[in-house]
């Protein structure tokens, strides 16, 4: 297989979050879940141990308070399911709600600088979870 073509294959072609079980945000959150989720999906390399290849699938739900990873192939089959306990997590996740809410407030009335270190704040909590 050519290195272009393995890379084509090893990767998620879409993400996509339960909104049974997370559930919709406000209008700010589902704006940066979209960035989120086209910045993932536009640059990235995926692939599992032991499994031909992609491109996969990723459906991300809440099941029973932890974080359910469900990696489908291309036509949506299932491959695995990994289950996280969020636990380790609760105080980054604290955090970055916290910012993450003071960030919406300040858009609406902050300076750009208020504004920019407010989401520097945050960018950097997000890229230490």
């Amino acid at each position: 297989m050519h290195r272009a073509e393995s890379r084509s294959h090893n990767r998620l072609v879409s993400v996509t979050l339960d909104e049974t079980s997370i559930g919709r945000g406000n209008s700010d959150q589902e704006h940066e879940r979209a960035i989120a989720i086209y910045d993932l999906v536009e640059e990235n390399s995926f692939g599992l141990p032991n499994h031909a290849g992609g491109p996969y699938q990723l459906h991300i739900a809440l099941h029973e308070s932890k974080l359910a990873l469900n990696i489908r192939d291309e036509a949506g089959e299932p491959i695995v399911v990994h289950i996280l306990s969020l636990t380790p997590f609760r105080r980054i996740l604290k955090d970055y709600f916290m910012i993450c809410e003071s960030y919406y407030a300040a858009i609406r009335t902050a300076s750009p600088a208020q504004i920019e270190a407010i989401d520097m704040g945050r960018r950097g909590l997000h890229n230490e979870g």
